[in-house]
């Protein structure tokens, strides 16, 4: 590249930046409050502003004074931006411990590295390669301030509430590649031993595309007002990209060493150290030894205590409490026990109804046939000390452990085990978790000691409840089988008063005929009838087939001629067809049951009136009786309600059953009674619309059609 175009493009570049910071400072220097944040803000950009027009000098004429001019400008633009970032975080870093001497030492430590990369500047020989080890360091001392910048950036970002990272992620991403940028430009001098002048002309562009970035959150922070908080997290991962950064400088500079050295195999040596470096990086971000080794660091030299418990006790009960994966509750507690000391693997112990303890779950370890006494000596220990068993100071030292004496099985483990925590509810055992050694060693202290000790007692609550849970299904899976089986037995008691009435009225009808008819299609119906109840029996209490047009009116006349041998009248009024929606069977076991209960309920003397009406919207049939009637107390407390009956040989399921199948259907059950006048019973049905013309005559209107007069003595 010819000087005159290398110094148009550095013009071009620079002198845009130039202008373009300078309309944003002065825009937000006229419109912001003019707090102290706010001040730095503009003093930042003022500072980017004149670290450009200082390169517009250096693009145009490298001479050492402008060099040496834009070397102390670029190192005042990182510092200005560094008050401001510094300004962001608050107050809050005094959760750190011991935090005075160590702001104090991070402040002399940062403004050595700005002095030391002006006078450690790029010299004059900014555009060409040297070997002076002053001119390295220079570019090594620059990496450092750009390293530092990503390190605040972070911090501010991983500090703030979760709330207002709406607001400063902007600011985030702009000073991030602000930082980026300048952390690749000087690693590529420090390994090539030069600037890269594209690079550098391609500064003043990338200091212009953030721009916009930093207008959003200016918009978006009036005052700069933003509340921030200090979170082990937020130390997690400043202390990461620390490291990062220290390793990064680290291969730098011995990647420059091996090229200098290296003779014709110097690229070659310094292309295989990058790639091993970044294989290295790999393994680093995935182990978690050391994830667990560097929490462990960060919890002991800057927290008073080890753990963050709002951070380990909700990710905990999210862990107790997620349904998203394919681990089950008994699993999820192993983890979420072994995530809060990073042990890698574990098992669960559950009590079974044989009293001895069993591995109800295992992760990440092997299965084990071994059982536990319900009397043995480890759970007889823990139900009455609810201790944690160190297993490897056991082995060393029982006398912490008085009266424990561990079974063979756990001490001749070849898994090591580590710790054993009880699960107790109340004064119970449920049972215990069985914890692999962690990652990396951990000193049971009594910190350590009391939060697992808390977190089992929830974690067994859990298990509690869910097994009072799945025993309660049980239960009322039991219960919903002995409901339908009584409904069952139920309509088999009807279906049997069918039949005796049948073989009583057979001794004087033998001859008849017509009653034998009668016999064998009433057989045969009972039979049916049998068949659905056992169908019923085997799959479910609700119907088998669907609902479908049904006569009323014919199933009113079979079963009052079934009845007609009771000896009490039975007188039937208006039983016009009626169309409704519903299940022959059910609504005739229905009727049957409501006029076998006025049968009952009347004497010999009495009446019983069976009509039909009719409205709009509903089919009405009415039984009435003059029978011995019902309390009123007896009808608002017990009539609706199953296994209740004033009858001595009744189940009292019959109005229950027949309630909640008219209920389904869409209509009602009303009663009225007055004790010793009698009962009157309307059963609303949903009219099915228009009267249907059904194929052919069902069972039950081919009996009706037998049966005789309406009229029955």
């Amino acid at each position: 590249m010819s000087d005159n175009v290398f110094a148009n493009a550095a013009t071009w570049s620079y002198g845009l930046a130039l202008l373009v910071y300078v309309i944003f400072a002065v825009r937000v220097w006229t419109g912001s409050s003019h707090n102290f944040r706010a001040r730095l803000l503009v003093a930042a950009l003022a500072a980017t502003a004149a670290w450009a027009a200082v390169c517009i000098g250096v693009g145009m004429q490298p001479t050492f004074e402008r060099v040496l001019a834009a070397s102390a400008a670029d190192a005042l633009r990182c510092g200005a931006w560094f008050l401001f970032l510094r300004h962001l975080l608050g107050d809050s870093d005094r959760q750190f411990t011991g935090l005075k001497t160590r702001t104090r030492t991070a402040i002399i430590a940062v403004g050595a590295l700005l002095v030391g990369s002006v006078l450690l500047g790029e010299g004059t020989s900014v555009w060409r390669a040297s070997a002076l080890w002053g001119l390295r360091t220079g570019f090594l001392l620059k990496l450092a301030l750009a390293v530092f910048g990503l390190i605040l950036v972070e911090q501010v970002y991983r500090r703030v509430q979760p709330r207002a990272r709406w607001a400063i992620k902007p600011l985030v991403l702009a000073l991030a590649g602000v930082f980026g940028f300048d952390l690749f430009f000087y690693a590529d001098a420090l390994l090539f031993g030069h600037l890269d002048a594209d690079i550098w002309l391609s500064r003043g562009v990338a200091n212009i595309v953030v721009v916009p970035f930093i207008a959003v959150a200016t918009a978006r922070n009036t005052g700069w007002t933003v509340n921030l908080h200090l979170s082990r997290s937020a130390v997690f991962h400043s202390s990461a990209l620390l490291i990062s950064g220290a390793f990064l400088l680290l291969v730098a500079g011995a990647g420059y060493f091996v090229r200098y050295v290296g003779g014709d195999w110097g690229r070659a040596l310094q292309i295989e150290l990058l790639f091993a470096a970044a294989l290295f990086v790999a393994l680093a971000i995935s182990s978690g030894r050391f994830r667990s080794k560097l929490k462990v660091f960060v919890s002991k030299h800057f927290f008073s205590y080890r753990y963050d418990y709002r951070e380990e006790w909700l990710r905990f009960t999210r862990t107790l409490s997620t349904e998203s994966g394919a681990e089950n509750l008994q699993v999820r507690t192993i983890m979420a026990l072994a995530d809060l000391l990073e042990s890698p693997a574990g098992a669960l112990w559950l009590r079974n109804d044989s009293h001895r303890f069993v591995q109800a779950a295992r992760w990440n370890t092997a299965a084990s046939t071994a059982t536990e006494p319900e009397e043995g000596s480890l759970a007889t220990f823990l139900r009455r000390t609810g201790w944690i068993v160190d297993v490897p100071e056991y082995r060393v030292d029982p006398a912490p452990y008085p009266g424990l004496s561990l079974p063979p099985w756990l001490t001749d483990s070849s898994d090591t085990p580590w710790l054993v925590n009880p699960l107790i509810v109340g004064n119970e055992l449920l049972g215990f978790v069985l914890l692999m050694p962690p990652r990396t060693p951990l000193e049971i202290d009594w910190e350590v000691r009391d939060l697992l000790k808390t977190a089992s007692r929830q974690a067994a609550s859990f298990l509690s409840h869910a097994r009072a849970t799945e025993a309660l299904l049980e239960a009322r899976k039991f219960d919903a089988f002995n409901r339908m089986s009584a409904f069952v037995v139920h309509d088999l008691k009807n279906l049997v008063s069918q039949l005796s009435l049948m073989l009583r009225n057979a001794e004087r009808h033998r001859d008849n005929p017509e009653f034998q008819a009668d016999m064998l299609e009433t057989v045969e119906h009972v039979v049916e009838r049998m068949n659905r109840l056992m169908l019923q029996l085997r799959t479910g209490s609700e119907p088998v087939e669907s609902a479908r047009h049904v006569d009323i009116a014919a199933v009113l006349r079979h079963v009052c001629s079934t009845r007609s041998g009771s000896g009490v009248r039975i007188e039937t009024e208006s039983l016009a067809s009626a169309i409704v929606l519903g299940h022959e069977d059910r609504l005739e076991h229905v009727v049957s049951h409501l006029l076998q209960n006025a049968i009952d309920a009347t004497s010999a003397t009495g009446i019983i009136r069976v009509r039909i009406e009719a409205d709009d919207r509903f089919v009405i049939v009415v039984i009435a009786d003059t029978g011995s009637g019902m309390t009123p107390e007896f009808m608002r407390d017990r009539l609706f309600k199953a296994f209740q009956t004033t009858k001595e040989s009744g189940m009292g399921i019959g109005v229950y059953e027949s309630t909640q199948y008219v209920a389904g259907l869409g209509g009602s059950l009303e009663i009225d009674s007055q004790p010793g006048i009698g009962t009157t019973v309307c059963m609303r049905l949903p009219r099915a619309g228009l009267p249907a013309t059904l194929d052919e005559p069902s069972a039950i209107e081919k009996m009706a059609s037998a049966a005789g007069p309406l009229v029955h003595q």
